[in-house]
């Protein structure tokens, strides 16, 4: 199992990537909340509320979502980052493999 991590500037954008990964069957579920990040961007210091997305999926499916959110996103530098995840419950693993394709 792999977490993929990117955030959106609108919760609406957020929902949509989570709707298309989801319905692409490319993750088992895409957890979202709101964050305040802060960066420097264009050479000054900014601070804004944005909606972190955190994708559960298999790491065959990272290059499918790297591209679906790449070429979908309002940014045009997205971060899309992925952690391997150790260990998950047999349960949880089942499930996955039955909704993502």
């Amino acid at each position: 199992m792999v977490f993929v991590y990117t955030t959106c500037a609108k919760e609406e954008e957020a929902k949509a990537l989570s709707k298309m990964v989801i319905e692409k069957k490319l993750a088992a579920c895409v957890n979202m909340w709101p964050v305040e990040s802060c960066y420097t961007w264009e050479g000054a210091m900014k601070c804004e509320n944005e909606y972190a997305l955190l994708i559960k999926t298999l790491e065959s499916k990272l290059q499918p979502i790297e591209d679906l959110i790449l070429s979908n996103h309002a940014y045009s530098t997205p971060f899309v980052g992925a952690v391997d995840i150790r260990r998950i419950n047999r349960e949880y693993k089942e499930w996955m493999a039955q909704v993502i394709d």
